[in-house]
């Protein structure tokens, strides 16, 4: 089925073709065609070859990333969680090996977003939808759920055979094995999702033994469902009616893009008697009709029509297709990865410029061989301005996002003054403010903070629960990976020249001597003469 091709649509409001009018002497009106086709289930052929096994491999790759990665221990020590991957919405946390990202670093995971879109919007530019026929997470279930199947029910012959068959025993028991190792994949995936947020092996036996809480089975319910639907039953509709991006993919590709490509300036005219229509004297391509890359297309189409929405660039139709070429002993690349410009220069040859019909003559030398002018695909056509100035851009944030990590302080210091009363005017004379200081030691272990003050020299400062004695600076036994608040007096003697300015400019200071981080705070302290 070509996706391009339209259904004819009836005018809404009942409107009638010529002949068909409303009134006396109307004939019959003749029924609105549905406004999408009935869905053609799709057996998909197996195939062997190199993108096939490329599949293969990104596939098993991707599942044990998503399925083990929650298993991986990490040592952070013994204040920390020591699960490598960790997403910790309790404490507010996300943990990724060394990394530790806190809510006020979201821009960490904003930058990583940014660099997902350039990455997607770099790869579409130069190999079209390699991500949907590769590493799109529907794509790979689909590929697991696919295999499940030809084990179960055998290849495409076997699955349509099947398929067609009366409900026997033998029927229902392929049925319902499939569909519960379906059911079992799915729940796995949803279980596996759950311990991305909690310690993996300690939500696994709440889990089991029904201690964990509602959010993680209604979580693992949720996943299992979808996992199960749109990777079990919908399969290329996900593609083709519920994903956004192939109506996005337009506005990324160009002439250079490399996308899978039906070669029809060699293939055409197209017959499966090759020989006798030589022998007759008529013209053959290289291609036999014998839908090969029909049988093995996931999404159902015939890569043959030209480009189509459906079409997620996997590249098993070259696989296909190649195989056949080799069997019957003509070069591959009947259907191969090419660009529009590519593609548009030898259509130009085979066709005189457009002025006639396919002659495969004006592509082969006597002995077979493709002339000189053919144009074939080169590396070169990815590394152009377009692509270079995406991965430009790209790795710009990138390194921007590893410098921000690198240089990053551990130690963060926030005071807040008091609102009321702005000051306290004690009986000696002396001038009292009060502020909310809130230390954040962002390292999993304890560690001795010294906060002092800088710019108020005759002042001095008591921490309520550290000290009781008044001191310019105070030793701060800070907790592992927390923040923690402090209330914080600062008093300027009598003699301390409160009078010379009614506001006085210092600075808070905290700093770490063991490992040198510090971190300084601009605040006020308020006098009578500086009360609004």
């Amino acid at each position: 089925m070509n996706l391009y091709t339209a259904n004819h649509l009836q005018p809404a409001g009942g409107a009638r073709g010529p002949g068909n009018g409303s009134g006396s002497g109307s004939g019959p009106v003749p029924p609105s065609e549905p406004l999408y086709e009935k869905r053609q289930k799709i057996f998909p052929k197996s195939v062997k070859g190199r993108f096939r096994r490329f599949k293969w491999l990104f596939m098993v790759v991707a599942l044990a990333i998503y399925y083990l990665t929650p298993w991986i221990r990490w040592d952070r020590g013994p204040h920390a969680p020591d699960q490598a991957v960790l997403i910790d919405l309790s404490a507010r946390r996300f943990y990724f090996f060394f990394i530790e990202i806190w809510p006020q670093e979201f821009f960490f995971v904003a930058g990583l977003l940014v660099m997902a879109g350039l990455g997607l919007f770099l790869l579409t530019s130069a190999v079209g939808r390699a991500w949907c026929g590769y590493a799109c997470p529907q794509t790979v279930w689909v590929d697991l759920f696919l295999a499940v199947e030809r084990f179960i029910d055998g290849d495409r012959n076997a699955q349509i055979k099947l398929n067609a068959s009366a409900w026997t025993f033998a029927k229902i028991s392929k049925r319902v094995t499939k569909h519960a190792i379906w059911l079992a994949i799915a729940v796995l995936t949803g279980g596996a999702w759950i311990f991305y947020f909690a310690d993996a092996p300690g939500l696994a036996f709440d889990f089991v033994t029904g201690q964990a809480a509602i959010v993680a089975y209604s979580t693992v319910a949720t996943l299992t469902a979808t996992t199960y639907i749109l990777g079990g039953l919908m399969r290329e509709q996900v593609c083709i009616y519920m994903c956004p991006w192939p109506r996005i993919q337009g506005a990324m590709l160009d002439e250079h893009s490399l996308v899978v490509t039906y070669n029809d300036w060699r293939g055409e005219p197209r017959s499966r008697h090759a020989k006798k229509r030589v022998a007759g004297g008529q013209s053959v391509g290289d291609c036999v009709d014998c839908d090969a890359c029909v049988a093995v297309c996931p999404m159902g189409i015939d890569i043959r029509d030209g480009q189509q929405m459906a079409c997620i660039t996997c590249a098993l139709c070259i696989d296909a297709c190649d195989n056949v070429m080799d069997k019957i002993g003509k070069p591959r690349g009947l259907i191969a990865y090419a660009t529009l410009d590519e593609y548009d220069g030898n259509m130009a040859l085979a066709t005189n410029g457009g002025q006639t019909a396919i002659e495969p003559a004006r592509v082969r030398n006597s002995d077979g061989s493709f002339v000189d002018r053919i144009r074939e695909f080169h590396w070169q056509v990815i590394f152009r301005t377009r692509t270079l100035i995406y991965f430009g851009i790209w790795a710009l944030i990138g390194l921007g996002l590893v410098y921000a990590l690198l240089t990053r302080d551990r130690l963060q210091l926030n005071v807040v003054h008091d609102r009321n009363p702005q000051f306290v005017l004690e009986s000696d004379g002396s001038i009292r403010n009060g502020y909310t200081v809130r230390l954040l030691n962002m390292v999993p272990e304890p560690r001795t903070i010294m906060l002092s003050l800088d710019g108020l020299p005759q002042a001095s400062m008591r921490v309520v629960g550290i000290t009781d004695v008044p001191g310019n600076i105070v030793a701060i036994p800070a907790e592992p990976d927390k923040a923690m608040a402090l209330r914080v007096f600062v008093t300027l003697p009598p003699d301390g020249d409160a009078k010379a300015s009614p506001v006085r400019d210092f600075r808070f200071i905290a700093e770490d001597r063991s490992s040198h981080e510090s971190d300084a705070y601009n605040a006020t302290f308020n006098t009578p003469g500086g009360k609004k």
